[in-house]
């Protein structure tokens, strides 16, 4: 093992005794969030302490064979391929000490807000944001995540101009981060009497979802605007100022939610949303910060490339971030993403461990 990674595991071990001392504090078992803090990070620095010394163990057994070799020739064959297996046991507990060393996206275990946007291609650009949303609700489904409705703006011709989701479950995020950016979809549309195939785009924005305590919003930072619902085509819904539009100063974030009867609902969910935002937008300013003017797309609702492109004719899905392609399109729009979501994330898992 190389003197730089045995320094960091001197730390991380010294680091998990630190914690164990802290565990058995008395003062800290009466405060529940210091002990869910320190709880999780018990468990993600034993993880490595656990591995490390099974490392140490096979190191001593390789050890103690070659010695044994060396004092009894005849045994030395079987000896020394038994030292042979503990090296390469050593080995392969390395790679798995540098992978669990690799640092975790904070946000991996939270639950998410997904937002669909139609972009280019009028009606048909609206038909397909309702398609992303179908193929993320099952999606969901097929991981045991629950998904909740948040805001939606159906479009005339079907589909929706904008629709914003909520999507629940150990992980939600870090299965459903890579989804940001635009989706590009290339076929006829059914309106379409000459058969031409049109090119139409909707953007996807996945953004963590913020408790109060992470993101606090001062009230005298927000305008809240009550109006009455609208349906496609601009007319009124229902007759109470149930829709609520919120206004955040210091940033100028707006968002509008108005799918609940109950004002109250419609603003529980526009703060949830506005949360969510913030958060996000907090976090794209610390990785600026640290890499300078690089900015990660994944994770930041940035829609400025596009990454996938979903082709009818040909029966394709391409990813264009992996130049992966797969030719089973009606399974992935029903849901069938993970072969992409894996690729995507050891990806990012060989990116963080290269730059660690």
């Amino acid at each position: 093992m190389e003197e730089q990674l045995a320094a960091r595991l001197a730390e991380v071990e010294e680091a998990f005794r630190e914690v164990e001392a802290e565990l058995s504090r008395p003062e800290v078992a009466s405060d529940p969030s210091r002990l869910a803090e320190l709880g999780k990070r018990h468990s993600e620095l034993g993880v490595i302490v656990r591995l490390l010394g099974e490392w140490r163990r096979a190191d001593q057994d390789r050890r103690e064979a070659l010695e044994l070799a060396a004092e009894d020739p005849s045994m030395a064959p079987e000896l020394k391929r038994l030292a042979e297996e503990r090296a390469e046991e050593m080995e392969r507990l390395e790679g798995e000490i540098r992978r669990a060393m690799i640092p975790k996206d904070p946000n991996d275990d939270k639950d998410v807000i997904v937002e669909i946007r139609a972009a280019a291609g009028g009606d048909e650009a609206a038909i397909w944001a309702g398609d992303l949303l179908r193929m993320y609700e099952r999606y969901a489904e097929s991981h045991g995540f629950k998904v909740e409705p948040m805001e939606a703006m159906p479009s005339e011709a079907g589909g929706f101009t904008r629709v914003t989701i909520a999507v629940k479950g150990r992980g939600a995020y870090s299965r459903l981060k890579y989804e940001a950016g635009v989706h590009r979809v290339q076929r006829v549309p059914k309106t379409e009497s000459q058969g031409r195939i049109h090119t139409s785009t909707a953007t996807v924005a996945v953004l963590p979802e913020a408790d109060e305590v992470e993101v606090e919003i001062d009230p005298a930072d927000v305008r809240v605007d009550v109006f009455r619902s609208q349906g496609p085509g601009g007319q009124s819904v229902n007759t109470t100022d149930s829709a609520v539009r919120l206004t955040h100063i210091p940033t100028g974030l707006v968002v509008s939610v108005q799918d609940e009867k109950s004002q109250l609902q419609n603003k529980e969910k526009a703060f949830r949303i506005l949360r969510a935002r913030l958060l996000a937008m907090r976090q794209a300013e610390q990785r600026a910060e640290l890499a300078g003017a690089r900015r990660a797309q994944v994770g930041t609702g940035e829609r400025a490339e596009k990454i996938r492109t979903y082709n009818y004719r040909e029966n394709r899905v391409t990813d264009h971030r992996l130049g992966l392609t797969i030719k089973r399109l009606d399974e992935i729009l029903d849901g069938d993403l993970d072969e992409f979501v894996d690729a995507l994330a050891a990806r990012e898992q060989a990116e963080r461990l290269a730059s660690g």
